[in-house]
């Protein structure tokens, strides 16, 4: 493992983005316009791809092409993602001024639980060596299980967090501007706000187990793993907000998404049995054109009008 310093450094980093974007850029509540969301995307993008030119001269041509690779793939799934993110606040009607927020807080959740889920996993294969065949199995068995079911839906009513929260949690019946708790009578409540950071949390989760081992098949390195993971999710919320009223645009995208789950484990068990290694750069090449082949085909063979699904709500 990496010196405990260059990870003390990254995340003090990543928590100095955080603090300005909510308490400098986003301090006002608002709603987030296409042309600050595509800004905003642009400038983690770019970040991104910095970080990787510096693990290329820190770290060496391998460890860069796996910190992409796994970038790319964590990004598309994020995309094909963020429609489930609509659908809860379009379920618990959440104007898009507080939509920003919210994300950022689902965000923040989510880099906690993710970088224990990362060093763990991480650390039970190199301890393991058979979890790789188990991990491999479990990547093809997604991807056969992505391409054959239906689009994603949600069920807050049936969301075992929320049903537990609704029962022992005071929770108001309306917002109360953008805040998750508030005083009544001098009694704390939740917010029904509250209820949508838990519903965004408890699906992280159940993405998470997609995208982790996904990105542990392509590289062992638990701060390449990490770090790809922060950065693909540090600009989730301004690709929500650019994405968000053309998401239905990428429809084919969900295919591609589980033919790149499959080929990585495919790439993963015939490694683990020494039958064949297949290079990084051939993995890396293989990823984005499975990719590009499923945005083309979903701009050239757009959905019917009446196919597609309810926009964000505004107010």
């Amino acid at each position: 493992m990496d010196s405990i310093y260059f990870w003390i450094i990254f995340n003090a980093f990543v928590i100095v983005l955080l603090v300005l974007d909510l308490f400098v850029f986003h301090r006002k509540e608002h709603e987030v316009k296409i042309k600050e969301a595509l800004l905003t995307s642009l400038f983690w993008i770019v970040l991104a791809l910095g970080f990787n030119v510096l693990i290329y001269f820190w770290k060496g041509e391998q460890p860069a092409m796996e910190f992409l690779t796994g970038y790319l793939i964590e990004k598309s799934l994020s995309v094909d993602n963020l429609f489930v993110f609509i659908l809860i606040f379009n379920y618990f009607k959440v104007p898009l001024r507080y939509q920003h927020n919210l994300l950022f807080w689902g965000v923040f959740g989510a880099l906690v639980l993710r970088a224990i889920f990362i060093l763990v996993g991480v650390a039970l294969i190199a301890k393991f060596h058979f979890l790789l065949y188990i991990l491999g199995a479990f990547l093809v068995y997604t991807g056969v299980k992505m391409a054959f079911s239906k689009d994603s839906d949600v069920d807050p009513e049936h969301n075992p967090l929320v049903k537990w929260a609704s029962k022992h949690i005071r929770i108001t019946k309306t917002a109360v501007g953008g805040k998750f708790f508030t005083k009544i009578n001098g009694k704390w409540f939740a917010t029904p706000l509250f209820l949508v950071l838990i519903m965004i949390e408890s699906t992280d989760v159940v993405f998470a187990a997609d995208s982790i081992p996904a990105i542990i098949a392509i590289s062992k390195d638990p701060f390449i793993v990490y770090t790809s993971n922060v950065f693909a999710l540090l600009g989730l919320r301004a690709l929500y907000f650019a994405l968000a009223g053309i998401m239905q645009l990428f429809h084919y995208l969900h295919y591609g998404l589980s033919l790149i789950l499959a080929f990585i484990g495919v790439k993963l068990l015939l490694g683990a049995s020494d039958i064949y290694h297949i290079d990084m750069r051939y993995a890396l090449i293989a990823v984005g054109a499975i990719l590009a082949v499923s945005i083309a085909a979903s701009l050239m063979f757009p959905k019917k009008e009446s196919e597609l699904p309810e926009p964000p709500i505004k107010e």
